[in-house]
């Protein structure tokens, strides 16, 4: 038997537990596909005596990152501590004393993805990311060896399974956001800080990492224009429903002539297509290369088991060498790489709800503002509503027009003395 490859865990939360016990149940199969027995050597955590439901081998546990990063028998670390700090150090510290790092930390590639690279390369080593993205949806892989040969046109997903969560119940109970958003805090959906999830960030840095991979570009992801869900209500929702559409947070990329369109936040997408039809805590990324054509990946987004499934799958492509071959063409950003040019969305159709004052003579005043930025309009929804209503709801759907120019037209009509509370814009997606 060949000797075995021994790995260092770091960080045994919901993903470590579940890397610790696919390992474990799947060493057969496992080494089939490195060719060697990949083991656990030593498990680094935070509190040694906590209980834990899956048992590490040999009880080997430390609260010392030492005990893997000063280890010579250990050739990969799984880097699965979340944030930016300490996580940073330690990974730094982990590449310099010779370990290959797979990670799922999203959040501190999306912030020091440049640095930890050139320290990578400096220690011949690689860092593997497959996790950080899509959870068990194998979208570096696959932009990274089964497109190389494409030039990417366009990606656009869902990325977000909490957000994802929230809406289509949201959709299908007709629930309001903070009776959905309380159900997936306790169905372990959602963290108990929500933020970074709801307020779009989560997509963002991940977004950001898509378009490094399929762009070769570095875009430091608070560049990135985002919306969060906090605004969706069911009027919005009903109204979407009214007009043959759902509302998804969608991340969006596409590369133009000398610059990069990105954008995310809810979309109106019509019904029937495949990200219209992605719901619960799923996935879902479309990527448009030039010789391949569309292709589509779905699947689930977070959890335990998909997000361990990316990180072992990693730590074998990294034992059999096929990471550090992806490294080289993934990882060549330097440290003090420009940010990519950055125009914000591409041209798209919107929805614009607006509550005003019911009084005669307000649409034309409202389609005055988006005409003077070239805006035209597709239609508009206006119900009756009952007499003496204060505001009452309107909804524009316009034809396709830049970014730039409904962002001004939008801050424009705020200031409308007619309109009584802000405007909702979202971009609209036909395909």
């Amino acid at each position: 038997m060949s000797e075995p490859v021994r790995v260092g865990v770091v960080g045994m939360g919901t993903v470590g537990s579940g890397v610790v016990r696919v390992l474990d149940r799947s060493a057969d199969h496992i080494q089939r596909q490195a060719g060697r027995p990949i083991i656990v050597e030593q498990v680094v955590v935070r509190d040694a005596g906590k209980q834990r439901d899956v048992a590490v081998p040999g009880n080997r546990i430390s609260t010392d990152l030492a005990a893997v990063a000063d280890d010579p028998a250990i050739a990969v670390a799984a880097m699965l501590v979340g944030g930016l700090e300490p996580a940073r150090s330690m990974t730094i510290e982990l590449l310099r004393k010779g370990k290959d790092v797979v990670t799922a930390n999203k959040a501190l590639l999306a912030e020091h993805g440049p640095e930890l690279f050139a320290v990578a390369r400096e220690a011949g080593r690689s860092i593997a990311f497959e996790a950080a993205i899509a959870g068990g949806i194998p979208i570096v892989a696959a932009i990274a060896e089964c497109l190389a040969a494409n030039r990417i046109k366009s990606i656009r997903g869902i990325l977000n399974g909490t957000s994802n969560f929230i809406l289509t119940r949201m959709e299908e109970e007709g629930s309001d956001y903070a009776e959905v958003l309380a159900l997936a805090q306790a169905e372990g959906y959602a963290e108990a800080d929500p933020t970074m999830d709801v307020d779009g960030t989560d997509a963002t840095q991940k977004l950001a990492l898509l378009a490094h991979l399929a762009f070769g570009s570095w875009v430091p992801w608070g560049m990135i224009p985002r919306v969060g869900l906090e605004t969706i209500d069911q009027e919005l929702l009903r109204f979407a429903d009214e007009l043959g559409y759902r509302i998804r947070v969608v991340a969006d990329a596409s590369r133009g002539a000398d610059s990069l369109a990105m954008q995310v936040g809810p979309t109106l997408v019509r019904k029937g297509t495949p990200l219209a039809e992605t719901r619960g805590a799923f996935n879902a990324v479309s990527v448009v290369g030039d010789a391949v054509g569309p292709l589509f990946f779905h699947g689930l987004g977070a959890g335990e088991l998909p997000t361990a499934s990316a990180v072992v799958a990693d730590i074998i492509d990294t034992v059999v060498g096929r990471a550090a071959i992806t490294f080289r063409t993934t990882g060549m950003l330097e440290a003090d790489t420009p940010a990519a040019s950055l125009t914000g969305g591409s041209s798209s159709r919107y929805l614009l709800r607006l509550h005003v004052t019911d009084r005669p003579g307000v649409l034309a005043d409202l389609t005055n503002v988006l005409g003077s930025e070239g805006i035209s309009i597709a239609s508009v929804i206006q119900h009756q509503t009952a007499a003496g209503t204060a505001a009452v709801p309107l909804v524009i759907m316009t034809h396709s027009c830049e970014a730039t120019a409904i962002a001004r037209a939008v801050a424009t009509l705020d200031q409308q003395p007619a309109v009584q509370a802000a405007t909702s814009c979202l971009p609209v997606l036909d395909d």
